[in-house]
Formats: C-alpha cells, structure tokens, sequence
C-alpha cells in the first residue's frame, strides 16, 4: 500500500525454517573434518603425498570416507543454505516497488561479512576462513534474487562445467589430456636415455622436474630442499610467538588466496553452487517443501552418482601412480551431486519423528554458527594446537585429528543449546543483526511464567 512504512527484523521463532537450521548447523560443525588438519599439522609436510602424515589401516579408512561422504560437501552445504538465505533475506524486495531499504541492509549485513572474515584471517589468523569470500560473493548474488529457478540452475552448473573442461595447466579434459600427454613423453624420454640417446638440456630438464614429482611420492625418501624449507618455516612459526604465527599466517594466506588466486577461484565455485541453492529454495527443495518420497529418491540418486564417482577417485588415487584421476574431470559435479545428497537425507529425516528427535540438537548449532565458526578457529588455534595451550600442534594423525574434530564438535553442540536457553542468538549473531539493522536487538530470551514453560512442551 503506498505510504506503508515497511518494517524489516530478524528472523526468529516459528518463523525460522528448522531444517535449515539443522543443516547449516551439521555443515558449521561438519567443516571442522575438512579444516582441522590445516590447523593442527604441519601441512607442507604432507602436501605432497597425504600419506606423510600417517597412513596406518585406520588411517586409510578415515581418509577414504571422509574424501568419500564429506570432503568439500560442508562448504557446498553452506553455499545452497547461503543461497537459499540469499531469498529469505530479500524476500520483501521481489517486486519494482518494493522498499529500497532491503537492499541497504543486505549490503550492510554482507560488507560486514567481508569485516569479519578479514577479522578471522588477519587478526586470529585462520588462512582457511570462508567469510570473507561468502561476503563478496553475497554482493554479486542481489540482482539474482527474481531470476527463474531453471536458468538459476543451468548458473548453478556453470562452475562445474568449467571444471570438466578445464583449461591449458589445469584440470579437466584439457588438464587430463595434457597429463598424459606429458607421462607418455616422459617415458619416451626414459627409453632414450635407456638406450644411450644423447638428450637435450630441456628433455634432462623434463626428466629432472618429473623424477621431483615422483620422489615426493616416495615415502623412503625425505623431501626435497625446496618441501623441507616450507617444513621447517612452519614449524618455527607454530612454536614461537603468537605474533609469529599470526604473521606466517598473513603470508600463507596471501600466497594461497592472493598472489596464488584462490579468493578468485573461492569466489568462483561459491556464486554457481549459490545459485543452486536459490533454485532449490524456489522449487521448495532445500525447505522441506516436498515428500518423503521426493527426498528419498533425490538422496539415493544424488549419492549414488556423487559417492560413485569419488569412490572411484579414490580407488585410483590409492594406486599412488602419476596418472591423473577421474576426479580431475568429474570431482565439481561429484561434490555437488554428494552435497545435494545431503540436501535430501536431512530434509528425509526431518520428515520423520526419530529423524526430527536426533538432528533437533543441531537447530541451535545452525542458529549460532557464526559465533561457533569463529569459535572454533579461537580454541583450535590458539588452545589446543598453540604451544602455550595444550601444544598438540603435530602430534595426530588422520583417524586422531577426526577424533578430535568430533570431540570439539561435541562440546559446541552442547555449548550451543545451552547458549540458547538463556540467549536469543549466538553473541557475534546478536553483534551482527545489531550492525546490520543499525538499532541494539533482543538478546537476553525472556522468561516465561512456569505455567508458559509447562505449555510450551504439552
């Protein structure tokens, strides 16, 4: 109605979608599988060949099923539910006359995403945070918000695509056909100088940089000079000072992110998986919108064609041979197609009242994963792998840093639904909201009469 002043707020009580609660809370807890060796070994140790970590029998297994089932998925979680909330937060913008003033606060909200996620890098020095490029990515999602659910779709794929094509130096077809076009050089090369050819400086060259690339497969052996610098620079940083951790930390960041690109390429994979999410909240997917039956074929097909292909992956890359895998061409649409396997069995389960009982404690995780994803960078990195905490920087293994991740998981998810007895949000979602809307919001929960209480569990 014209003249109507619009009134806009956070979205709480019953008006929150439950299962989206839980499932952003199983993927701010999930990632911490995918994250915790990153912040608890040193990497460049193992960079090369994961094996040098460890690689006892347990090993193998947890590896295999966490690249299987897990791997990538977390993040492709939040990217769907990021996209889908992309559509809630705007939901009052979907018209040409609709309040200008929705699209204030979702610039605000996510330019202070960027804020925090240059917090988490900089300051608690996570190089792996996701908050930043989230924040960018939102930027770049707003017109978006009105386009059709099939040609948000065909966006969505658009990333994975890229990747199955691929590009001169990458992966992909084109990546894969230059592989193996170089090993059968390689072996060429080989026979030549079996039979006594004499080889120019750039063959002995070639020959020189692949025997590099099969050392650092071979276990008996120690790593190059070049690995063992990396090795021995992140391990002085991990021992020393906080500032010299946090300073390694800036320059990993910037070699990875900036000068090495991936913000790009971060941003890259996010905006298409984004725009899946929209598609399936549109559809009424991602929200429980559909049957039983729906969810239960989507988990069994998504899982069937996502899990079999990275089974395969993995069957190949256990054979530790240079040949490249299937994962090089087919790994974006696996991990999507895994990602929306999630999708399906949480909202099947949700659909059922022992499914509803067993993922209920992850609602309060999904309503403060903020607050949890930064706290879990804080207790990894400056307590339980610091070296004035409990110093255990280095000291697991593939099957103990899982377990580890799962003992940490298990004191947030209490932590969380204890919060929220007492809170409304989590403190940095209380912060958040509070900046966004530029007014103080709700943040104690208020208590209710015993009788209130005793009706709210008949």
């Amino acid at each position: 109605m014209a003249g109507e002043v619009a009134e806009f707020g956070p979205v709480r009580g019953r008006a929150r979608i439950d299962v989206i609660d839980v499932m952003r809370g199983i993927a701010i807890l999930g990632i911490l599988y995918m994250n915790i060796p990153f912040m608890g070994t040193n990497v460049s140790s193992w960079m090369h060949d994961f094996r040098r970590l460890s690689w006892s029998a347990a090993d193998q297994t947890t590896w295999a099923t966490i690249q299987i089932f897990w791997e990538g998925t977390q993040r492709g979680l939040f990217e769907l539910l990021f996209g889908a909330g992309v559509l809630i937060f705007t939901a009052k913008a979907m018209k040409p006359d609709d309040p200008v003033a929705v699209a204030d606060l979702y610039y605000r909200r996510n330019l202070l995403l960027v804020l925090f996620g240059l917090i988490d890098i900089f300051v608690i020095g996570w190089v792996g945070d996701i908050l930043l490029a989230y924040g960018l990515c939102a930027l770049l999602l707003f017109p978006f918000r009105k386009t059709p659910p099939k040609v948000l779709l065909a966006m969505g794929m658009a990333f994975a695509a890229l990747m199955a094509v691929g590009w001169p130096g990458g992966g992909g077809v084109i990546g894969y056909q230059e592989r193996v076009e170089r090993i059968h050089k390689v072996e060429v090369l080989q026979k030549k100088r079996a039979e006594g050819v004499k080889l120019s400086g750039e063959d002995k060259k070639t020959l020189d940089k692949w025997q590099e690339k099969v050392d650092a497969h071979d276990l008996s052996k120690p790593p190059s000079k070049e690995a063992q610098v990396a090795i021995d620079a992140e391990r002085k940083a991990r021992a020393g000072w906080p500032h010299q951790y946090v300073m390694f930390a800036w320059f990993i960041w910037n070699k990875v992110f900036g000068d090495g690109n991936g913000l790009f390429f971060t941003v890259l994979e996010a905006v298409p998986a984004m725009c899946l999410g929209m598609a399936l909240f549109k559809w009424g997917v991602i929200q429980g919108g559909r049957s039983m039956g729906f969810y239960a074929g989507l988990a069994i097909v998504a899982y069937g064609v996502g899990c079999g292909l990275r089974a395969w992956d993995v069957v190949e890359i256990y054979k530790f041979t240079p040949w490249p895998t299937p994962g090089t061409i087919a790994g974006e649409f696996a991990r999507l197609a895994v990602t929306v396997g999630h999708v399906g069995l949480f909202n099947l389960l949700m659909k059922t009242q022992a499914g509803r009982t067993v993922l209920s404690p992850f609602k309060a995780a999904g309503r403060m994963a903020f607050s949890i994803y930064i706290l879990t960078s804080i207790v990894t990195l400056w307590f339980v792998f610091a070296p004035w905490g409990l110093g255990l920087w280095g000291k697991f293994g593939w099957t103990e840093l899982a377990i580890a991740a799962t003992v940490i998981d298990v004191v947030m998810l209490v932590l969380a639904n204890v919060w929220l007895r007492f809170f409304l949000s989590g403190p940095l979602e209380w912060i958040w909201r509070s900046l966004t809307y530029w007014k103080r919001q709700p943040f104690l929960r208020p208590q209710v009469s015993e009788p209130s209480a005793t009706a709210a569990f008949a």
